[in-house]
């Protein structure tokens, strides 16, 4: 694999996380960024970010603008990924997004078997660097018994009956608790109901709850299927959401109306930049002959980037497709195919210039505990 120029990137999408990615790329590998979005353009003497106004549902403007770019990276709600990824592999140009959606990606897949280009879907926090790191935990053991995945975004001082405040988009919130989750039970591929599958846990003498989400997992089952007996995937969260969550879905019926599900949400549930991220990851089964576990543990506060105080849920997410992206400069994945997130090196992903806001995952709990860094930290 050969290193990549890039004169240019493109990111779709000037929200929050999308201004964090263009932001990172800009202070880490000094490359001018096209932040593109749908709202007017604000004026700018960035030397680095320029914004345009750009509609990805006029495809001819997008396909204008994507020709005049090696590399976009697609920070738009999950229903536009397939469309601009469409382009993309049209073109020639190298794509990346952050969508959880298990639709979305698997349509992405559809368009690479005559792709010249890489197309790699769900490259954020979850699906993205969580199955980066089951990958890893995977290649530890000689007979995988069980591989347990957990991602919470959680509001650092929630203080209503759903224990929560949304930190991310509330049409993802959406998706993952009501669609179909992956999982694999005793050695085959299933479907689980997102909500279901609940748990309760203490990290650090805190208590939280686990229960099924939807798209977590990205491809790791496929990837892992007949190499692993239990996988399965849960979003963290306080005690207590759940049970609020499967009201207003299930007893309520607001599942089969989304629209009004989402009005009720962004009506009553704030919106809050006081966050933490936390990853949560257990593997056990067999390795010379003996029956062990090993667990990662991670914690991602919010911190400033270039001169903006940024959420852990923006830095997490954002740098889970920029440590990617620069693996694509690198020459260290596949420069054409569709890519799944569990075939970047974790290793390799850590060491990359933003692999410093997950350093927590190369430290095992046994080293942590001990005071010792595992040499790939």
């Amino acid at each position: 694999m050969s290193k990549l120029h890039v004169k240019r990137v493109l990111v779709l999408g000037g929200g929050k996380v999308g201004s964090t990615v263009a932001d990172m790329i800009a202070l880490y590998h000094r490359i001018p960024v096209t932040l593109a979005d749908q709202r007017t353009a604000k004026p700018s003497s960035d030397p680095l970010v320029r914004e345009i106004t750009l509609n990805v549902e006029d495809e001819a403007a997008l396909a204008c603008e994507l020709a005049s770019h090696t590399v976009v990276i697609n920070a738009l709600p999950f229903f536009l990924a397939a469309r601009v990824a469409t382009q993309a592999a049209r073109l020639g140009v190298h794509y990346f997004d952050l969508t959880e959606d298990v639709a979305a990606t698997h349509a992405i897949r559809l368009l690479s078997g005559e792709a010249t280009s890489l197309l790699m879907p769900q490259s954020g926090l979850a699906p993205g660097v969580i199955g980066m790191l089951g990958g890893h935990l995977a290649g530890h053991f000689d007979e995988l018994y069980d591989l347990r995945l957990r991602v919470g975004a959680l509001t650092r001082n929630a203080t209503n009956s759903l224990r929560y405040n949304f930190t991310w988009s509330i049409d993802g919130v959406i998706n993952e608790y009501c669609n179909p989750c992956d999982a694999i039970v005793n050695g085959q591929v299933v479907s689980v109901q997102a909500l279901e599958g609940h748990e309760t846990f203490t990290l650090d003498a805190e208590a939280f709850e686990a229960f099924n989400t939807s798209g977590g997992l990205g491809t790791l089952c496929e990837t892992l299927h007949g190499k692993v007996r239990n996988l399965d995937y849960k979003t963290i969260r306080y005690p207590g959401h759940r049970e609020a969550m499967n009201f207003l879905l299930h007893d309520l019926r607001l599942i089969e109306r989304r629209d009004l599900l989402r009005q009720v949400l962004e009506h009553a549930v704030p919106h809050s930049r006081e966050d933490v991220v936390i990853l949560f990851a257990s593997a056990s089964g067999l390795r010379d002959g003996r029956f062990e576990q090993e667990t990662r543990v991670s914690r991602v506060f919010g911190a400033p980037l270039r001169g903006k105080d940024r959420t852990a849920i923006e830095l997490t997410t954002a740098a889970g497709v920029v440590g990617v992206f620069e693996l694509l400069l690198q020459g260290k994945l596949p420069a054409r195919g569709f890519v799944g997130q569990e075939q970047a090196p974790l290793e390799e992903f850590l060491a990359t210039r933003v692999g410093h806001y997950y350093k927590g995952l190369g430290v095992s709990a046994a080293a942590r505990s001990s005071g010792q860094e595992l040499a790939e930290a």
